[in-house]
Parts: structure tokens; C-alpha cells; sequence
């Protein structure tokens, strides 16, 4: 079987949902493929917003940094995610930095000035970029009435049922997804402390709604997760 090419992959974005192949021949003369390690710096705050990437494989993250030191994480990402893309509605340097989180991340990147060649003679890649930053910004906004409204278990009960229904596996009553965080990941993800996170997961085990191990979190039942 002939091996997939990276074009073959960005295909399964949606992204680039209903695009002509000419559009699909023009980005394979863009695209540039990179795979790195774990823990690996993809760019930083204050960096030149010249790229826009497309995770194929494994797990990245964006963050910031507090005042006082401590990491923010904002987003983690998965495979067929887009990210750096503010880059195309005028950032000119970082605002965030990115890092991988497993072994073999594999990604694309395409220049911002090729990209936006590109949205200039395609309407449907600009409705569809138009889509995603609007859904990033929707996101964006509940997380803030999150950290304003609701309490640190409830914050961290969203994090287990946000996860669970974007990558688990029903089974029953039961979803299980496997995710590479640390509790002190989990921390930075909804603004709590790592203390907070392990005495809410220890609890809502306790209560036998949950049951996690390094890897893996299972949700016995969503309808009773609260």
C-alpha cells in the first residue's frame, strides 16, 4: 500500500473541508513536514508569527506565563488540530508559546505570507478559517466565565467531561480517553492548584465516579459526574 503523504493527510482536516485539488496541489508545494521529540519548544512568546501549523500526530500545548512564574496553559491540542494561526488576522509576534507533550510529534507548517496567497484566491479556505477563529473565540470565552463563575471542582469536572466527550471510548454508561497530562498539567489547564486537582480526583475516585491511573481517566457515569 502506497504510504500516506502529508497532503493525503491534510485532506482529513476540517480546515480544508471542500476545497478543490488544484487548492490540494498548491499546498503540497507549501507544506513543510517536521517531527520532533517530547518536551520540545515549537516557538515562544515574542517569536516572529510566521507559520501557521497542522498537528498530523501526538499531543501539543500552548501557554503563557503568569506574573509570578507559573504556567498557563491554554489550549491542548490533538491530531487535525490547527494552531499559531493568529498570525493570519495580524499577530506579528507570539503571544504564547508551543511544546509537545509525547514522543514522535508529527506536523506541517506553512508559511503565513503562502497561506494567506492562498485564502486570497480560495472564499471556502476563508469561510473556513473564518469558522475556526470564531469557534476558538467561543471557546475562549466560556473558559473566562469558567474561571469567573465556577469553583475549582467544578472547573476540573468540565476538564473530565470536555475531554471525555472530544476523545473518549463509550462503553455502557463508562467513557474512557487516555491523555499524556500531568495533574500539575491539569492545574495550569483550568487555573486551580495541583493540590486541588489530585484532592478533586481523589474524592470524585473515592465516590466511585471516577477511576484514573497515569494515563487513562475513566468516567463511570457522565450523567452523575457533578
Amino acid at each position: 500500500m502506497k504510504p500516506a503523504t502529508t497532503v493525503d493527510v491534510l485532506r482529513h482536516f476540517p480546515l480544508f473541508e471542500g476545497l478543490s485539488e488544484d487548492t490540494f496541489t498548491k499546498l503540497e508545494t507549501m507544506a513543510e513536514h517536521h517531527t520532533k521529540g517530547k518536551h520540545v519548544q515549537l516557538y515562544e512568546s515574542g517569536d516572529d508569527s510566521d507559520r501557521v501549523f497542522f498537528l498530523l500526530k501526538g499531543t501539543v500545548k500552548t501557554c503563557t506565563l503568569s506574573s509570578d512564574g507559573r504556567e498557563v496553559i491554554k489550549t491542548i491540542l490533538h491530531p487535525l488540530a490547527m494552531f499559531g494561526e493568529l498570525g493570519l488576522v495580524g499577530e506579528k509576534h507570539r503571544h504564547e508559546s508551543a511544546f509537545t507533550m509525547n514522543e514522535d510529534v508529527s506536523f506541517t507548517t506553512i508559511s503565513i505570507a503562502n497561506f494567506k496567497l492562498l485564502m486570497r484566491s480560495n472564499h471556502q479556505l476563508c469561510l473556513n478559517v473564518l469558522h475556526l477563529i470564531g469557534s476558538r473565540l467561543l471557546v475562549a470565552e466560556s473558559k473566562l466565565e469558567g474561571l469567573i463563575f465556577k469553583d475549582a471542582r467544578s472547573r476540573i469536572i468540565d476538564f473530565l467531561k470536555e475531554s471525555a466527550n472530544q476523545r473518549g471510548r463509550k462503553v455502557g454508561y463508562e467513557m474512557l480517553f487516555k491523555h499524556c497530562l500531568t495533574q500539575q498539567d491539569i492545574a495550569n489547564l483550568t487555573g486551580t492548584s495541583r493540590q486541588t486537582v489530585t484532592s478533586v480526583l481523589n474524592e470524585l475516585r473515592k465516590d466511585n465516579l471516577i477511576y484514573f491511573n497515569r494515563n487513562t481517566i475513566l468516567i463511570r457515569d457522565m450523567g452523575k459526574l457533578s
